[in-house]
């Protein structure tokens, strides 16, 4: 019998006919991948660990993507694949905005815009349309502080 490669990790092994899954590695990450699945006591166990690992190690993938460069230049490359792929020209981060004029005082209504890009977790694009009657003050005062 001829040896093979496990197509899980890449290790070669030699295969016993008694032993259907033979990769130790890929056996384990499906037990684990169906017992988060099924039993929320584990889930939420593993959730608890990760964090813990991370609140220990927060600058691990930091320090990976220092001594990894070619891993970062991979991630950046096929991000811009899927961006072109997608027609995104614009990724907006958490929390992240463009300075703007203050937005005067008064009654505002938001309104979802159209966006173009990729937002993360809780940003918004709105469109700002004052509806006070204040506004034609505070753009005369805009114009006399310019």
């Amino acid at each position: 019998m001829q040896s093979r490669q496990c197509a899980a990790c890449g290790r070669v092994f030699w295969p016993r006919p008694q032993v259907s899954q033979q990769c130790q590695r890929e056996r384990r990450r499906r037990w684990q991948q169906a017992k988060r699945g099924s039993d929320a006591d584990y889930r939420d166990n593993q959730t608890r660990a990760q964090q813990a690992w991370l609140e220990h190690h927060h600058d691990y993938w930091r320090e990976y993507r220092r001594t990894h460069p070619q891993y970062s230049e991979r991630n950046r490359t096929l991000q811009r694949r899927r961006n072109a792929r997608r027609g995104v020209r614009v990724i907006a981060k958490m929390d992240a905005s463009t300075p703007v004029s203050p937005v005067p005082s008064g009654t505002c209504r938001l309104t979802p815009a159209a966006a173009e890009g990729i937002a993360k977790m809780d940003a918004w694009t709105v469109e700002i349309t004052v509806l006070s009657t204040n506004y034609a003050r505070w753009a005369a005062d805009c114009k006399e502080r310019t």
